[in-house]
């Protein structure tokens, strides 16, 4: 389920609560579970990190698709430390991978270090228990006015030549998993920058960082 997805139905359910024009409302369990998801962001690139007054739902490292697989889940995987596996199995349908930045002296954020390439991802899944809206806004690094910033940073994905996956915002004070190189194929994380053309610059500068902000309310 996709957070826009996630924002229409919860919208629905805002609508209803108004057409009853009740200020008392009670929410179904389905209705409160989805606002409950809305509650949680992910934070990646920090570990064991949620900026308070958030709280830790889980911790661990990123997972993903492999980068040269054409088929099978796009999105990012927050994947806990403390798993319960299943069963070993024999079919052939590999999607859950460890993910790495690929960065290097000559492509890389401004003010990364380089000591980063090859690292493994680390992320948090953060809980914020009064606020129901997260949304992650690139091309900035503060949030509008009348919202509260949770962290900023970077927006990555994965190589223009490789296969389509998410955009994801990577914290401006990124650090690896641990201090181990990623052993065999993964999926990765480049630093993008924008190109002017379509995209309108100005307001936009071309072949620029694209920063991203991960915003609550």
């Amino acid at each position: 389920m996709t957070w826009k997805y996630m924002t229409i139905v919860l919208s629905a359910v805002v609508m209803n609560v108004q057409n009853h024009e009740c200020k008392d409302y009670d929410l179904s369990a389905s209705d409160q579970s989805l606002i409950d998801m809305m509650q949680h962001y992910l934070h990646n690139s920090r570990k064991d990190e949620c900026p308070p007054p958030s709280k830790t739902f889980n911790s661990g490292q990123v997972g993903g698709n492999e980068y040269h697989h054409k088929g099978g889940g796009v999105n990012n995987l927050c994947l806990p430390n403390n798993p319960e596996n299943g069963q070993h199995q024999s079919y052939d349908n590999n999607q859950v991978y460890g993910a790495d930045y690929v960065i290097g002296s000559n492509h890389k954020p401004f003010g990364w270090s380089d000591s980063l390439g090859g690292k493994l991802v680390p992320c948090s899944v953060c809980y914020q228990r009064n606020r129901s809206t997260v949304l992650m806004v690139p091309g900035r690094k503060t949030c509008y006015k009348g919202w509260n910033m949770e962290y900023n940073g970077y927006l990555m994905s994965d190589h223009i030549n490789h296969y389509r996956r998410d955009f994801a915002c990577f914290d401006i004070n990124a650090e690896p998993l641990d201090n181990k190189n990623g052993v065999g194929v993964c999926a990765y994380f480049y630093p993008i920058r924008t190109k002017c053309g379509s995209l309108r610059c100005p307001p936009y500068t071309n072949e620029a960082d694209v920063l991203c902000v991960v915003c609550t309310k």
